[in-house]
């Protein structure tokens, strides 16, 4: 079975709880969740928005990862995120970061996640859960981290709380 990666991040309502229904929905829909990084909180880009958690997970699944995107947008659209502006505050964003080693670049989708390599708060979690090259980077998580010349949200601080999706 294919494996993924999955960033999630939410700034409104009750950030943990929003990411935990995500994980919980997923499975329901197939997508297994094998590892999960910590929880990190971290400033918003652009800043004057709450606060985020963000982690990332690593899933099994036989969707493609066209069907993936399809399944993800429905479970945002199920935890309550709703259209609004570009990087608006919201109670759940679920990006692909990662789908195997394939290189994906189709209208609605583009896997390594396009803006990956400039995300701290993606990259930190991912991390701690992925350690190999990153297709059409040739670098890992951590090396890209390395390479940024700031760290967007540097007052990121990893939460105390380890969110547990064994028991799921």
């Amino acid at each position: 079975m294919p494996s993924a990666f999955l960033g999630l991040g939410s700034n409104l309502g009750d950030r943990l709880q929003n990411i935990n229904l995500a994980v919980d929905l997923l499975a329901e829909c197939g997508v297994i969740t094998s590892r999960v990084s910590s929880v990190w909180e971290t400033v918003p880009v652009p800043s004057g928005q709450p606060l985020f958690f963000n982690a990332c997970i690593e899933v099994s699944t036989f969707l493609s990862p066209e069907k993936l995107l399809g399944i993800v947008k429905h479970i945002e659209h199920v935890v309550g995120r709703r259209p609004s502006k570009h990087w608006a505050p919201r109670p759940i964003d679920i990006d692909i970061l990662l789908y195997g080693n394939e290189i994906v670049r189709v209208e609605r989708l583009t896997i390594p996640h396009s803006h990956l390599s400039e995300r701290p708060f993606v990259l930190l979690p991912l991390s701690e859960i992925f350690q190999g090259p990153i297709p059409s980077f040739g670098l890992t998580a951590t090396e890209l981290l390395e390479t940024l010349d700031y760290i967007e949200g540097a007052e990121a601080n990893r939460l105390g709380v380890r969110v547990d999706f064994s028991q799921r």
